[in-house]
């Protein structure tokens, strides 16, 4: 596709596209933001807002960056003053040469002063200038995340002078570093990534769970010590992604929250579903084969012990607020990935009762809610990310088929479900049983919607008589609540 063929770039006949959407166009990617640089920024910013009828936004008024957001509200453009004299200058204070190509929109054609174009042909990631990573350190960070989403292998050099001002990666607002993770989660290559931040000492800075989660080895259900496990489990998330029919796909590229895709977030949400498992951590129906084992050494995967990480999904989504919290995560978003955490269990559990029926799993598909399929696949992933000696062939089998049925169960119930209704209110509740508000209350609550998920109740009379039940055999002295 030939750049000028954008139905918004071939209306524009001055300035310079550059930056990521250069790059995407040469990749054969589709892209909605598009990246202008020129002289006078703000006016030509105006201009565009004008001849497109779009919605013209200050975004760095000392840098004088601006956006161009279209009526569509998908397609805009980012207008910034030109960095240094020229074209050529501005190019060389970027991060990367594949980031570093400009195309002209007067003239047609492509400028490349840093080897950017060769090295989109060839799959390398190379920065320009050592001192540009000093200059904005969140380049650091970017460079993992350019490695997430391209592939693409680092050369020698960037790897020097990631290390040599390592230091400073987290020097930045967290919330530019919250985008970049989010970005390096939403790349296909993701569990290079992760690995390669490990390898470079950078994981645990931004994760700090990831110390104790390295001591974790592997036991006789865990081929993989906890932090491969973990991001081999972020593998298989994209994997079963990549191979989902289309309906799947849609879901988990819906923008539901946090400005990011759910595959994200699921994602994200893998590599943090085991966090709660050193914290939970014992060894039972056996003894340990040293003495001073501390359950932090390898020597722990051949004790004829049982490893157990009792609650540990309860314990880790109570874990991820607070990490998610100092980096600036929105409550919409922790609540997503808490949950995902919390419940990652829960499907297997589900598929395992003894006598699965209709109303089991309708059980199910109420409490998840919209997250009936990214509570499945990270179930899928889990499960495909734990082979050890204990677990045969057909117990991983059985298991995925199960999930499959329940997937399957759900996608075929979806478009018939509808919202739980509120049957009673915590007024209601307080009026009727002559109570204050208390935690009693919570507890009632709580037992009347565990009973409308259960289907037991479904109508205000059953509901009326169920609190009025709940008093009775909760307080059959009749004392005061």
């Amino acid at each position: 596709m030939n750049i000028k063929d954008d139905f918004i770039l071939r209306e524009i006949n001055e300035g310079y596209l550059v930056g990521g959407a250069v790059r995407d166009f040469l990749l054969g990617k589709q892209t909605f933001d598009r990246d202008i640089a020129i002289c006078g920024a703000e006016n030509f910013a105006k201009k565009l807002a004008e001849r497109f009828n779009g919605t013209f936004i200050t975004l760095d008024s000392e840098n004088k960056i601006y956006r161009v957001v279209l009526v569509d509200k998908v397609n805009f453009l980012d207008i910034s003053e030109l960095q240094g004299s020229c074209i050529e200058e501005d190019l060389k204070r970027r991060d990367f040469t594949i980031n570093a190509a400009a195309y002209d929109l007067k003239n047609e054609k492509f400028i490349d002063v840093t080897g950017g174009l060769e090295d989109l042909k060839k799959g390398i990631l190379r920065g320009i200038r050592e001192e540009n990573f000093e200059d904005d350190p969140l380049r650091i960070l970017r460079a993992f995340r350019f490695y997430a989403v391209t592939g693409f292998e680092m050369t020698e050099e960037l790897k020097f002078s990631l290390k040599k001002y390592m230091q400073l990666a987290l020097n930045p607002a967290k919330e530019r570093i919250n985008y970049e993770i989010m970005k390096l989660f939403g790349g296909k290559y993701t569990d290079k990534a992760l690995l390669a931040l490990d390898e470079a000492g950078l994981l645990e800075k931004i994760f700090p769970c990831v110390n104790d989660i390295k001591k974790v080895p592997p036991n006789t259900h865990h081929h993989l010590d906890l932090l491969h496990h973990v991001i081999e489990t972020v593998r298989q998330i994209e994997i079963i992604y990549e191979n989902s029919e289309e309906e799947i796909k849609k879901h988990l590229d819906s923008i539901d929250f946090g400005g990011f895709p759910r595959l994200n977030h699921l994602k994200l949400a893998g590599f943090l579903h085991d966090i709660g498992k050193f914290s939970t951590w014992t060894l039972e129906n056996g003894k340990c084969n040293k003495e001073d084992c501390l359950y932090n050494k390898p020597e722990c995967s051949s004790c004829n012990a049982r490893h157990r990480f009792i609650k540990h999904d309860d314990t880790g989504s109570k874990m991820a607020v607070p990490l998610l919290k100092d980096l600036k995560f929105s409550k919409k978003q922790i609540d997503y990935i808490s949950s995902m955490i919390k419940n990652h269990i829960y499907p297997s559990s589900v598929i395992s009762a003894q006598d699965l029926n209709e109303k089991i799993m309708m059980r199910y598909i109420r409490k998840m809610e919209d997250n009936v399929i990214d509570n499945i696949i990270l179930a899928k992933a889990d499960r495909l990310s734990a082979r050890g000696i204990d677990v045969t062939e057909e117990m991983i089998v059985n298991n995925l088929n199960g999930l499959e049925r329940l997937l399957k169960f759900y996608l075929d119930k979806k478009d018939t479900l509808k919202p739980l209704p509120k049957l009673l209110d915590g007024r209601e509740i307080m009026d009727i049983l002559k109570i204050n508000q208390s935690p009693v209350l919570g507890k009632i609550i709580n037992n009347l919607h565990e009973a409308q998920l259960n289907g037991d109740i479904t109508t205000k009379e059953e509901a009326i008589a169920f609190v009025c039940n709940y008093k009775n055999t909760n307080n059959p002295a009749g004392k005061k609540f």
